[in-house]
C-alpha cells in the first residue's frame, strides 16, 4: 500500500529528509543536518515542523457546547472564545482515548486537532457520543499543519504576520495572514519551547513553508524530522498517546489531573476518575534518569524492576532516549506509587543487564 503524502512532501525530498513510514504517512524522520543538530536549533533558534498528518475536524451545532462537555476532562466548553484548552478523552472507565487540543471560535463552533494515529477513531468516537448534539465535520484532508517552534519563533512568524500576533498569550489563537497565507494560528506546541501551530489549506502550504524556512535559516534555524520532535517532547516530559497513554491508564496515573476538572462536571469516564482521585492512583507515570556511568538507553518496552537481580517487573518504560540538551539518558515510566516518589530508585532491564535509574520530579528540560 502506498503510504500518504502530506502537501510538503516535494519540500521534503528538496530538502533531502530521510523519509520513513510513520502510521501510513511518507514522513521526514530527519534532515541533512541530523536529529542532534535539529534538536538544538529548536531550543536555541527556532525549527519547522511538518505536522500536516495530524487530523482535523470541527465540531458545529447549537448544542455543540453540550456535547463538548460530555467528551472532555478539562473544561473546554466553558473556555472563552479564542482560547485553545488541552484535554483527555476518556473511555467509560476512565481509560485515555486520545489526548488533544479544542480550540474555541465561538459558543457553536469548536475546531479540533487530534493525533494522526487516532484520527478514524477519534472521528467515530466524536460521532458515537454526540449523537444529534452537532455536526462532526472532517477536515483533516484539506488541512496542512506547520508548527514553528523555539525561542525565535514567536518575533519572526509575528514579522511574517505584520505584527498581527505579537499580543497574543500562550494558548490562545487567532485568524492571521501570514506570509500571504491566510491561517489559523495558534500558541500552542509540543516540543517545551514557545512558538505556533499553523493550520492552512493544503494548497497554501508550500508558499508557507518557503517564507517560513527562509525567515528561519538566517536566524539559526532548520527544518526538524519526527527524530528530534520526539526528543524534544521526551526532554519536556510531554506525553506521547500510544507510549505513555492509552485506553488502560487514566489521565490521573499519567500525572495529568490539571487537564481534568471534576467539580461539577459529568463527561466520559468522571465517575471513575472521581473516585480514583479520593482514593488516590495505585500507579503513576514518571521521570527517570539513567546513572551516568551505565552507558545505557531506556526504550518502551523494556522492564522495571525495584532492585537489581532476578526480582519480577513492577512497572515498564513507554518512553526513553537520550537527553539531547539536559545530558545523559531519560525517560518515563509507570511503576507504583510506592516507587514513585523523587529521588526513588528503580532498576531497568536495558537487554538483560540491570541498569540502574532515579526518579526525578517535574520536566526534565524547562526553558528559562
Amino acid at each position: 500500500m502506498d503510504r500518504r503524502k502530506t502537501p510538503l512532501w516535494d519540500a521534503h525530498k528538496q530538502l533531502g529528509a530521510r523519509l520513513i513510514d510513520f502510521g501510513g504517512w511518507d514522513m521526514p524522520v530527519s534532515y541533512p543536518a541530523g536529529t542532534i543538530k535539529e534538536h538544538k536549533a529548536v531550543r536555541e533558534a527556532v525549527g519547522l515542523f511538518d505536522v500536516s498528518h495530524m487530523g482535523e475536524c470541527y465540531l458545529r451545532g447549537p448544542r455543540v457546547r453540550e456535547a463538548v462537555e460530555k467528551l472532555t476532562t478539562n473544561a473546554v466548553a466553558a473556555a472563552p472564545i479564542g482560547k485553545a484548552v488541552y484535554t483527555l478523552l476518556c473511555t467509560p472507565s476512565g481509560g485515555v482515548v486520545d489526548d488533544c487540543i479544542f480550540y474555541k471560535r465561538s459558543d457553536e463552533e469548536f475546531f479540533v486537532i487530534v493525533n494522526a494515529s487516532n484520527t478514524a477513531k477519534d472521528l467515530a468516537w466524536f460521532r458515537e457520543h454526540t449523537h444529534s448534539l452537532c455536526d462532526v465535520v472532517d477536515v483533516s484532508d484539506d488541512t496542512a499543519l506547520i508548527a514553528v517552534q523555539g525561542p525565535k519563533a514567536l518575533a519572526m512568524v509575528d514579522a511574517l504576520a505584520n505584527g498581527a500576533l505579537a499580543g497574543m498569550t500562550s494558548f490562545t489563537f487567532r485568524d492571521a495572514v501570514v506570509a500571504g497565507v491566510s491561517c489559523v494560528a495558534a500558541r500552542t506546541g509540543y516540543t517545551g519551547e514557545d512558538g505556533f501551530e499553523l493550520a492552512c489549506a493544503n494548497q497554501d502550504a508550500p508558499a508557507l513553508w518557503a517564507a517560513l524556512l527562509e525567515a528561519a535559516t538566517p536566524l539559526g534555524g532548520l527544518a526538524v524530522g519526527l527524530g528530534a520532535r520526539d526528543s524534544l517532547r521526551l526532554e519536556a516530559k510531554l506525553p506521547l498517546y500510544g507510549n505513555d497513554l492509552d485506553d488502560d491508564h487514566t489521565p490521573l496515573e499519567a500525572g495529568l489531573g490539571w487537564a481534568v476538572k471534576l467539580d461539577n462536571r459529568e463527561f466520559l469516564g468522571s465517575d471513575v476518575l472521581r473516585r480514583q482521585k479520593a482514593e488516590g492512583v495505585k500507579r503513576q507515570l514518571v521521570g527517570f534518569r539513567i546513572d551516568d556511568g551505565a552507558r545505557a538507553i531506556a526504550r518502551q518496552g523494556y522492564g522495571v524492576k525495584a532492585a537489581p537481580g532476578p526480582g519480577k517487573e513492577i512497572g515498564v518504560v513507554t518512553s526513553g532516549g537520550p537527553g539531547i540538551v539536559v545530558g545523559g539518558a531519560i525517560g518515563l515510566a509507570y511503576v507504583p506509587s510506592t516507587h514513585a516518589s523523587a529521588g526513588s530508585t528503580l532498576t531497568i532491564d536495558c537487554r538483560g543487564k540491570d541498569v540502574t535509574a532515579t526518579v526525578v520530579s517535574g520536566k526534565f528540560y524547562k526553558r528559562s
